[in-house]
């Protein structure tokens, strides 16, 4: 059998995103239509997948649930195969050696033949979440990679900032200890300032308040900082303007800083 009859019976992975408002709906209320932050073609694209690694298997199909009502499942909800990314990659994430694991046998079912989505919690799979490590294991397992498009914080909330788009940095999470927190916020100020790269990274939304209060007493007045919280939602809100500015506006209210959200600074 030639290489190529090979390759043509594998499957593919399937970089599916999540809309970003995935599980930041209140209790009660309706998400908003999904067809308003994906395609169609990635929502039909999507309900084709019958496996899936995800982030958390619960919320996957909740995704599921969201996509079969604009294109039908190729397989009931039932006879979906969903495994789940090591919890330990959550936490610690999966880019480097020291926490890196083998994912190759999660694409057994590409290996024979079936495409395998991938998707997170909300937003693109392996890009401020777990999934690397698949994208890694299928590269070297030869298997074709297929990214859906849609939304992604980060550059939504760049683009919204006003800060350099044509030279930017996600920097991650920045440390909880707040005497390491502050010389973390001082050295990406330090290198915005240097190089006028816009230095971008999250916070869990409980600990935003928390993280802006942080940027607001430690970073230099001129140092532009920029806030976009819940974006695609209803109530999302984008905030950028210089540290001083920011010190004499009207805080921002505390519905928006319990949104996932994106900061940046920049010059």
């Amino acid at each position: 059998m030639s290489a190529a009859e090979k390759g043509a019976q594998r499957g593919r992975l399937v970089l599916v995103p999540a809309p970003l408002d995935h599980g930041c709906v209140a209790k009660g209320e309706t998400p908003a239509p999904i067809t308003e932050t994906l395609p169609l073609a990635t929502l039909q694209q999507a309900a084709g997948i019958t496996h899936w690694i995800a982030e958390n298997a619960r919320s996957a199909r909740a995704l599921l649930g969201r996509i079969a009502q604009v294109a039908p499942l190729a397989v009931p909800m039932q006879q979906q195969h969903i495994v789940e990314l090591p919890r330990a990659v959550h936490k610690k994430g999966d880019h480097n050696a020291a926490t890196a694991f083998d994912a190759r046998p999660l694409l057994a079912p590409a290996l024979a033949g079936h495409d395998v989505g991938l998707c997170s919690e909300a937003g693109l799979p392996a890009v401020a979440d777990p999934g690397s490590a698949v994208v890694r294991a299928a590269h070297a397992l030869h298997l074709e990679v297929v990214p859906l498009a849609g939304p992604s914080s980060l550059l939504l909330a760049l683009a919204a900032s006003g800060l350099n788009g044509q030279s930017f940095a996600f920097v991650g999470y920045l440390p909880q200890k707040a005497g390491e927190r502050t010389q973390r916020i001082l050295e990406l100020q330090t290198l915005a300032r240097r190089t006028g790269q816009a230095q971008l990274f999250i916070e869990a939304p409980y600990r935003n308040a928390a993280l802006l209060r942080a940027l607001l007493e430690a970073l230099d007045g001129s140092t532009r900082l920029a806030v976009s919280a819940g974006l695609t939602l209803a109530g999302s809100h984008t905030r950028s303007a210089s540290v001083s500015e920011w010190r004499t506006l009207a805080p921002l209210p505390d519905a928006v800083l319990a949104l996932p959200a994106v900061f940046a600074i920049g010059v």
